[in-house]
């Protein structure tokens, strides 16, 4: 079964004053959606876009599994662990932060920043936090969260290239960019398709390239 989410259905966050936009996948915050609450271990699926300057002051984590990708710009990290580093497009930062971390993310460069960050429910709480970075990961190369029983599969196509999406229990499909035809549906920039008992499935590029980002998950 394949359940389409559009861009434009997504709950507007964040905080315009701070010139911090938000768009919600899921339910988070002031948003509630008892319908709309998480999809296996993924808690959240936030679009962020901070301008120059702008950026999340040092704020708590816990028992949560959290992925970031940048789509444009670059995000600056430090965390209480000791972390500090700056994420850039094609690399997957992942923070766990286990028992209990806090840490600050910034737009510190002088172009605007836009970055995906997906939120997974760890399968065990506690342990010790840490964070990960893996710059420029290869469509070939899965992201793996033994943790949180996930994988991300990076997908970038030309036009009309085809690539096989994994079975699986669930999977979740994030557009980054372009168009892309799905099991009978065109999803866009920002679309999301939640996907169960996944078997057989391919992706395919419409009119022009096309960048995903495909969760595969064991519950």
């Amino acid at each position: 079964m394949i359940s389409v989410h559009r861009s434009e259905d997504r709950y507007r966050g964040g905080d315009g004053a701070a010139e911090i936009d938000t768009r919600h996948a899921l339910s988070f915050g002031p948003f509630y959606d008892p319908d709309n609450l998480r999809f296996g271990p993924i808690l959240a699926c936030n679009e962020e876009r901070l301008a120059p300057g702008a950026g999340f002051d040092e704020h708590p984590h816990s028992h949560t599994e959290i992925v970031t990708w940048v789509v444009e710009g670059e995000l600056t990290h430090r965390d209480s662990a000791g972390h500090s580093t700056v994420v850039r497009a094609g690399d997957v930062a992942h923070l766990s932060a286990a028992s209990g971390v806090r840490h600050v993310e910034r737009n510190d460069g002088t172009d605007p920043l836009a970055f995906l960050q997906m939120w997974l429910a760890p399968l065990e709480p506690g342990g010790e936090p840490s964070y990960t970075v893996v710059p420029g990961i290869a469509d070939s190369t899965p992201y793996s969260l033994p943790g949180a029983g996930a994988m991300l599969h990076v997908r970038r196509l030309t036009e009309d290239e085809r690539t096989a999406v994994p079975d699986a229990v669930r999977l979740y499909v994030h557009v980054v960019r372009g168009r892309v035809g799905l099991g009978g549906e065109e999803l866009g920039p920002g679309d999301a398709a939640r996907i169960t008992d996944a078997r057989g499935l391919a992706a395919v590029a419409v009119a022009g390239p096309a960048e995903l980002l495909v969760w595969e998950l064991a519950g």
